[in-house]
């Protein structure tokens, strides 16, 4: 099963201090709003987002049709089709995506010890 490109959403209580500390590991902004409070930042092929305010916990995100650099990718596995290969699975989906649509949808499910982990098509 190709999830798409993977990252680390972290949900942080300050982004200033957040995005200071990640830039000195290393990262570089690589997207977002810090004036929205939200930033992706990408060290070689690892890459987290940083979001205050917004959820709770950290969320392990994966973006079908998408590469490390956020670039679209010609081919991939649409997010319904996914969706309908985790059903299959036994998988239990905490959200769900249109299957009758097209195009951005997301859905989410949670792992075992309450991880939640996000799959988001954007395209």
């Amino acid at each position: 099963m190709k999830l798409g490109a993977f990252s680390i959403s972290l949900s942080v209580k300050d982004i200033h201090k957040s995005k200071a500390f990640y830039e000195n590991l290393g990262f570089q902004t690589l997207g977002g709003d810090i004036t929205q409070n939200w930033l992706i930042m990408k060290n070689e092929n690892t890459v987290i987002g940083l979001f205050q305010g917004m959820f709770e916990k950290n969320i392990l995100t994966f973006n079908p049709g998408w590469n490390q650099n956020a670039e679209n990718l010609d081919a991939f596995t649409d997010i319904r089709d996914l969706q309908k290969q985790l059903k299959a699975n036994g998988v239990k989906l905490l959200t769900e995506a249109d299957e009758t649509g097209e195009g951005p949808a997301s859905l989410t499910i949670e792992d075992p010890d309450g991880n939640l982990i996000l799959l988001d098509q954007h395209r």
